[in-house]
């Protein structure tokens, strides 16, 4: 029996025992899901986390969902607008979207040079000094981004041992 088949059976069991289902307005939603976000308004959206702020306003006034959607560019290689916008070092974007509730990593940290952030987090996770993010830029490479407000994390990454990743951007 699949799970939504003892859903409905419960639902109905419980409709002949007590007179009512169980489960009524939760069986509904377990069993027909919002549907997903369209593939290619979700790309159109990281697309522009790269570059234009007022595509950006005006696609999430429209479809506020689309706040933290990744675009999967195959391979593994996920990408939010968040990340888009901060590994190409656009500050005033990435600083829209935390303000509209996205969800901030350590590589943002590393753009906007959280340094508060940056050093207990490698502290706790050592590895995470060599984590990639979308398209493979390092944590060194958003601290380059994020130039003089940045520098603090960048020397600190460097003196850990890090390296930028030499990927030619869009």
């Amino acid at each position: 029996m699949n799970r939504k088949n003892f859903i409905q059976a419960f639902s109905l069991a419980g409709t002949v025992l007590w007179g009512k289902p169980t489960f009524a307005n939760v069986s509904s939603k377990l069993i027909e899901p919002e549907p997903q976000l369209d593939r290619e308004l979700v790309a159109t959206f990281v697309g522009a986390g790269h570059r234009d702020l007022d595509k950006v306003k005006t696609l999430l006034e429209e479809t506020p969902n689309l706040l933290n959607a990744a675009h999967d560019w195959k391979y593994g290689d996920f990408e939010t607008y968040l990340g888009a916008a901060s590994h190409v070092g656009y500050k005033e974007l990435a600083q829209y979207l935390l303000d509209k509730g996205a969800q901030a990593n350590i590589f943002t940290a590393c753009l906007f040079g959280k340094i508060e952030i940056v050093k207990p987090m490698l502290e706790a996770f050592p590895s995470t000094l060599n984590a990639k993010g979308p398209h493979g830029f390092t944590l060194l490479h958003h601290a380059i981004r994020g130039g003089d407000d940045a520098l603090e994390v960048k020397e600190f990454l460097e003196s850990l041992g890090a390296k930028e990743t030499k990927i030619p951007l869009y």
